[in-house]
């Protein structure tokens, strides 16, 4: 199976942003010679949940300074752009990576996004699908054109050309049920972002792919995102994750504002509202430790054998090809992210790339116990 690195660079107090993004980009250059498969890139903007505005800007950077590692999007948010422009850009990346590259799109859930590039979030889900729809046509097709309600484009072609048909390796993200089906129905892959009980995504996956069957498309294993604290004992592992996902709650909140419920009101994001129960509950230190603990039991945590067992068990039951993991989160030390990925590059990669038990397509089980307390309607994205 693939393995690759994340890179989110959360905006911490006391530190110039530069700072942060150099810290980053050092961990990005570690990806290549220890051996990991892919890296990917966010896209965010104007709070500095993850200062990383342009994905495949960064993922430029990384195309010269690499010869191997595939390079990702997790995610570009097709409404708040141009489709045209981003077809321009990846093909532009294409080239300059020699067809090494693979994306993931999703439709984003912060208004302060929406409310900062001035579109109506009530019209995101029919922008995704017509946006995903040109990018396809855009990057496929010699000569286009589309005629639809967002946008009307004359009969023009994107330069330059891709190289390696990249709108052959698209992937998306979902959380509400309406989104996995259109997406599914597209052709695109799964993207899974570990935020809820195995069992559950699990679920999500088998149902993702019986939607692709039905629509005549052939499933492709899904991509599966998580963040990964690894130590050489479990009680220090478990105190990383604690430490650091436990401060994401606050700059999740801070950007997307889930305990006003506001998202309830929002045409094609209704299902996000329940979660404002959750988040509103955050500031009673009892709720948040749960919570805290609840989201530490979903993400791959342990010493190098733990990890090993957790991703055996998370391919078992998602099918997953690639694994993404997030190995400097929450405002960690640079220093102790460093030792983070090291650990698990030399004592985990081995037998992830090599061992047999690791090799080949599985068909996704779909079943399991539940990994810890269930926990209501916990949303910790990407």
């Amino acid at each position: 199976m693939e393995v690759g690195v994340s890179l989110n660079m959360l905006q911490q107090e006391g530190r110039t942003d530069a700072s942060v993004m150099r810290n980053h980009l050092a961990i990005g250059d570690l990806v290549e010679p220890l051996g990991f498969d892919s890296i990917f890139a966010l896209e965010h903007h104007f709070t500095g949940y993850s200062m990383s505005p342009q994905p495949t800007q960064l993922l430029a950077y990384f195309a010269g300074r690499t010869t191997r590692v595939k390079l990702g999007t997790g995610v570009i948010v097709l409404p708040w752009h141009d489709p045209v422009r981003v077809a321009e850009m990846i093909a532009q990346l294409d080239i300059m990576c020699g067809g090494r590259c693979l994306f993931g799109f999703g439709r984003g859930a912060a208004r302060v996004e929406y409310e900062g590039f001035r579109v109506p979030m009530d019209e995101a889900r029919p922008r995704f699908a017509e946006a995903a729809q040109i990018v396809v046509k855009a990057l496929r097709d010699e000569v286009f054109e589309h005629d639809g309600e967002f946008f009307k484009i004359p009969k023009m072609s994107i330069r330059p050309r891709p190289i390696s048909n990249p709108e052959t390796r698209f992937y998306a993200s979902s959380v509400s049920p309406e989104s996995a089906e259109l997406i599914a129905k597209m052709g695109f892959g799964m993207l899974v972002i570990m935020q809820n009980e195995w069992s559950k995504a699990a679920q999500d996956v088998l149902k993702f792919r019986e939607i692709q069957i039905d629509a005549g498309h052939t499933p492709v294993p899904a991509i599966v995102s998580s963040n990964i604290a690894c130590a050489e004992s479990r009680d220090e592992a478990v105190e990383l994750a604690q430490q650091y996902l436990g401060a994401k709650w606050d700059s999740i909140e801070n950007h997307y504002k889930f305990s006003d419920g506001g998202l309830a009101k929002v045409k094609g994001y209704e299902s996000y509202g329940k979660m404002a129960k959750t988040y509103s509950k955050m500031k009673d230190p009892g709720f948040r430790k749960s919570a805290n603990e609840f989201y530490v039991s979903i993400q791959v945590v342990g010493t190098p054998k733990d990890c090993l067992e957790q991703i055996a068990e998370l391919r078992r039951l998602t099918g997953l090809g690639h694994l993404v993991g997030e190995f400097s989160f929450g405002g960690m030390a640079h220093e102790r992210a460093e030792r983070n990925i090291r650990t698990f590059a030399q004592q985990c990669l081995p037998t992830l790339k090599y061992d047999p038990a690791f090799q080949g397509v599985v068909t996704p089980a779909g079943a399991a116990e539940m990994r810890g307390e269930k926990h209501e309607d916990v949303f910790a994205p990407a």
